[in-house]
């Protein structure tokens, strides 16, 4: 390719351009982007702006000359024996002036003059230039934190966008969505702020680091920091549960025998856990023991409740957990917040009874299975007690598994079997049978206390009856 270079105005276009490589420096050095990739953005800006002015010319391009620090526009012209098109076109002889070898067919370049670009082209490379390093800090952004996403992350709250929350990182930003903010929990510009660093999502139109003040994970990376037990692996947070901003569980577990899992996360006087409280702005956290036997975790999991008794339904991945009476509404919590949180730590569903309760459902089951199988009560207690609450789990129980039942013997295990699925198909369901069984007793608990009532009106009133006949 050749090129002709006009000497017309040559000073002041050197010392524009000279200031151009002034100001690359500068942007390369204070944004830490390549000086190569702000010179391709330039190029591509002023290709943009001469294609839209003088796109009719034909093939253009845009070069960046080291030398000179200026930005070169050509305008390609192919050589031609007869020139139809002056604007892609030349003759032979004249591309001999530029190019001594040119021959026929050849692609000749000729430098074109990049003063002539009005305001319009130049906002236009302006803009070009301006969302070139955008992206290019972008990628820079992207391959400084893309391995950190995991950790716990701190800055300060820069400003308020949309509904998010921008926070300046140091070397970027980062935005906390408004689903990953916690419900009262209130931050000024330039509070200092930690957040769990969740994605980076180089999709997203503001910045493209993703933080998380909910995350469970962020009690994790707070408590790694405030327990050295943790840190090392000594104790493990085998699951965190939380409603955040409200209240937390936290199961923990030591690899030492002698080191107390929940006492060292909870330090000397609290401590640590305050700590962490304090971080999380007041949130409640309870610490208790993992345990391997999904029962007993339940059980310490259910806290501050005690609890009596726990009936496990493998197949449906529920316990039903009986606590006293007077720990009912302990071991349910506030608005169902207790047992909510049991069961998402210990990925059990829980459905809590009183003792009472237990015992009066009990009834109602053994008398509903009693019915429905025609078997005797003592019969339907064998089935309660080895799990099968509703004659449907009867039916759709394996035959051979059911048969192992006890107490009954394998053919009239069968025979309830098939009588069970037989009810099934008929369009039998507990829920019909049990509502009636439930108003029966009802109704004789209410006659058992009406002849007690009626005795001690008679009795109230008796000296008054004796009067009035005499």
């Amino acid at each position: 390719m050749v090129t002709r270079r006009p000497k017309a105005k040559k000073k002041q276009k050197q010392q524009m351009f000279i200031e151009l490589d002034r100001v690359l420096d500068q942007v390369s050095k204070d944004k830490n982007i390549p000086k190569e990739q702000l010179i391709d953005a330039i190029e591509q800006a002023f290709l943009g702006a001469a294609r839209k002015k003088w796109g009719h010319l034909g093939e253009l391009e845009a070069q960046y000359n080291q030398e000179s620090g200026e930005i070169e526009l050509f305008q390609f012209k192919t050589v031609m024996e007869k020139v139809e098109n002056a604007d892609i076109e030349m003759t032979l002889k004249d591309a001999k002036e530029l190019d001594p070898d040119a021959q026929m067919g050849d692609s000749i370049g000729v430098k074109m003059d990049a003063s002539q670009f009005g305001r319009i082209a130049a906002q236009a490379a302006k803009q070009v230039i301006i969302s070139k390093v955008r992206e290019s800090e972008r990628v820079l952004v992207f391959n400084e934190y893309k391995d950190r996403v995991g950790e716990l992350i701190t800055g300060q709250v820069r400003r308020f966008e949309r509904g998010e929350t921008i926070v300046d990182l140091g070397k970027a930003e980062g935005a906390i969505p408004r689903n990953e903010q916690v419900p009262g929990e209130h931050y000024k510009v330039n509070d200092r702020i930690q957040c769990y660093f969740m994605e980076i999502n180089p999709e997203r139109s503001g910045p493209m680091l993703v933080l998380s003040r909910r995350h469970p994970n962020l009690i994790r990376k707070l408590f790694e920091i405030e327990v050295p037990e943790v840190s090392e692996g000594i104790v493990q947070i085998k699951n965190v549960a939380r409603e955040p901003g409200a209240r937390a569980k936290i199961a923990v577990h030591s690899s030492d025998s002698d080191v107390d899992p929940v006492g060292a996360c909870v330090g000397m006087k609290g401590s640590r856990v305050q700590s962490v409280v304090q971080e999380l702005r007041g949130e409640k956290i309870d610490i208790v023991s993992w345990d391997p036997d999904p029962a007993r975790f339940v059980c310490n999991a259910i806290a501050p409740a005690e609890v009596v008794k726990v009936i496990i339904k493998e197949s449906e991945k529920t316990m039903e957990v009986i606590v006293p009476d007077d720990q009912l509404s302990l071991a349910i919590g506030k608005r169902g917040q207790n047992v909510r949180l049991a069961a998402q730590l210990s990925g059990w569903n829980i459905d809590v009874l009183s003792e009472t309760r237990l015992e009066d459902l009990a009834t109602r089951t053994k008398k509903t299975l009693s019915r429905i199988l025609e078997i005797s009560e003592s019969d339907a207690m064998i089935f309660y007690s080895h799990g099968f609450r509703t004659f449907e789990e009867v039916a759709h129980a394996d035959l051979e598994k059911f048969q192992k039942v006890p107490g009954l013997g394998q053919e009239r295990l069968k025979i309830l079997h098939q009588l069970a699925q037989k009810k099934l198909a008929a369009g039998v369901k507990t829920e019909d049978v049990l509502q009636e069984v439930a108003k029966e007793m009802e109704l004789f608990k209410t006659q058992q206390q009406t002849p007690a009532t009626e005795k001690t009106i008679e009795e109230d009133f008796k000296p008054e009856d004796k009067t009035i006949e005499s």
